[in-house]
């Protein structure tokens, strides 16, 4: 049986997204797609980043992930749209349910992008090269958004082909075709090879992705350790993990803030962590989940970026446990210069149906793991702001005094 799997990739997918909920809602009488357009976060804020753009947008030399304030320096007329993530959640689960409809296996890879396993169902659809453009075409019809699909062999070659040409593309990527595709392509195109190890590369000598496959595989771990090896596995055409068809546990939690302006407060700054920590916590209670690594990031005024972890003795989502060790940790770390933006992150989670309590603690974690549990309740059924810390209102209350 041939294996085929397809990559596909939704275009421009929080903008494409956005452009169908404006015009769904009517809030706009145009299509942001036609438009130079971009989906950022708020200038005011100092968040303002590009998230998505359009293709006038890109002629502009736009960028994903630059800041708006040059976005806008680029193109005058930029039309610039907050976003709506809970549409989005709803557009890619949309996506994903019509997917499973046609293809066997669906592993969802991102919040906008699918591998399907499509092997043996040439039975069924006939060429599964030519089967691609019509299921393109069905998901703009149904879903009214365009896809690029990548198709190969393997997982790897399939999601390097979806990144071809865009949009609404269909590109193949087979084993056989490597030299010709994949290996002319510059190493700052590879999946998996971030910035600064392109630019390691290049300092070598390796240019192209043939480059890397070519390469000694021995030096390149010399070089790169593991992911050397990565690399070179993924320019030969080697498969990524094989889909499974089952959703991924998540295995980390995290939330961070942009501050409106910097502080240099530890009071101030302990309670953006509470609020953090609250935000987390509640997400890992909704999983069900229990973590047992707590870590908080500092972005000073300089852009320097400071991180410091700790390992639990015991698993927990209790917000109380999750915010001391936070905070203990924001001590440790903070070196007082003024802080831009703040993160709290919870990792290497598990999913029990128990939890075992050290003997001095058990009595002050049920009380606290009630309190949570009762507080979620309250705030699903009523709202977020249904129940507030005391801090939290008094600190809204100083605002609105001082305006």
């Amino acid at each position: 049986m041939k294996t085929v799997y397809y990559h596909i990739d939704v275009n421009s997918a929080f903008l494409s997204w956005e452009a169908l909920y404006l015009l769904e809602t009517g809030q706009l009488d145009y299509d942001l797609r036609e438009k130079c357009a971009i989906i950022g976060g708020d200038e005011t804020k100092r968040h303002g980043i590009v998230l998505a753009k359009s293709t006038s947008a890109k002629r502009y030399g736009i960028q994903t992930a630059e800041p708006v304030i040059k976005a806008r320096q680029k193109c005058p007329n930029l039309i610039v749209v907050p976003p709506h993530y809970e549409n989005y959640v709803k557009r890619s689960s949309e996506f994903i349910t019509l997917l499973k409809e046609y293809a066997p296996v669906v592993e969802q890879y991102s919040i906008d992008e699918a591998f399907c396993d499509m092997s043996g169902t040439q039975n069924l659809y006939g060429n599964l090269d030519e089967f691609a453009y019509i299921l393109k075409e069905k998901i703009y019809k149904t879903l009214g958004f365009t896809v690029n699909i990548g198709i190969s062999d393997t997982k790897f070659l399939a999601k390097m082909a979806s990144d071809f040409e865009k949009p609404d593309k269909v590109h193949t990527l087979y084993s056989d075709e490597i030299r010709e595709k994949l290996w002319p392509l510059k190493v700052d195109d590879m999946l998996f090879v971030g910035r600064q190890t392109a630019l390691k590369l290049h300092k070598l000598g390796i240019n192209t992705i043939g480059d890397i496959a070519l390469m000694d595989k021995t030096l390149l771990e010399q070089n790169f350790k593991k992911q050397g090896i990565t690399m070179w596995n993924c320019a030969n055409g080697k498969e990524m993990p094989g889909i499974t068809g089952k959703e991924v546990a998540n295995r980390g939690y995290s939330n961070e803030v942009t501050l409106p302006h910097d502080i240099c407060d530890a009071g101030v700054a302990k309670t953006v962590i509470l609020s953090l920590c609250e935000t987390v916590s509640a997400r890992i209670r909704v999983d069900k989940a229990y973590i047992s690594v707590v870590s908080v990031g500092i972005l000073d005024c300089e852009f320097e970026y400071h991180q410091k972890q700790v390992t639990l003795c015991e698993p927990t989502n209790i917000t109380e446990t999750i915010y001391e060790n936070a905070a203990e940790i924001f001590d440790k770390l903070w070196n007082k210069s003024p802080i831009r933006l703040i993160s709290v992150r919870c990792a290497k989670a598990v999913r029990e149906n128990y939890m075992q309590y050290t003997l001095f603690g058990q009595e002050k974690n049920e009380k606290l793991s009630k309190l949570d549990s009762a507080i979620d309740s309250i705030r699903q059924k009523y709202g977020d702001d249904s129940i507030k810390r005391a801090c939290f209102a008094k600190k809204a209350k100083k605002d609105d005094n001082s305006k």
